[in-house]
């Protein structure tokens, strides 16, 4: 096997995406689950996205995945198979006044991939 090859020797399995299993979701503290989970995510996307059972958080730049787990259990009473965290980079946008460019804030985001079956309201 070439060293940056990506031929694997017999017996090794190829890892696929990391799944969120029970034993991984953090035991959170009395609430310490509305920090991690700040707010659902409200954009076009991310409502189009709940139909196949995919939900968006805001949540903190420190959290991880067993977190929002744990919290998405706690909180809805549901279990995630999944999740994904991303981060949005702040943008740089015109101010109009002699200062010229400003950064807007970057922020961090949690998809939730939930079974089928499972839902979450919001309201």
């Amino acid at each position: 096997m070439a060293i940056f090859g990506s031929n694997k020797k017999a017996g090794e399995k190829k890892t696929g995406t990391r799944r969120v299993t029970r034993a991984r979701q953090a035991k959170l503290s009395d609430g310490k689950e509305h920090d991690i989970i700040r707010a659902p995510w409200l954009s076009e996307k991310a409502l189009l996205s709940t139909e196949k059972g995919v939900y968006v958080f805001e949540v903190p730049k420190a959290a991880t995945r067993a977190e929002v787990a744990g919290a998405i259990k706690a909180i809805y009473q549901v279990d995630p198979k999944k999740v994904r965290l991303v981060h949005v980079p702040g943008k740089r946008k015109p101010l109009r006044t002699r200062r010229g460019f400003g950064v807007r804030a970057a922020r961090h985001k949690a998809y939730v991939y939930l079974n089928a079956g499972d839902t979450i309201q919001f309201a």
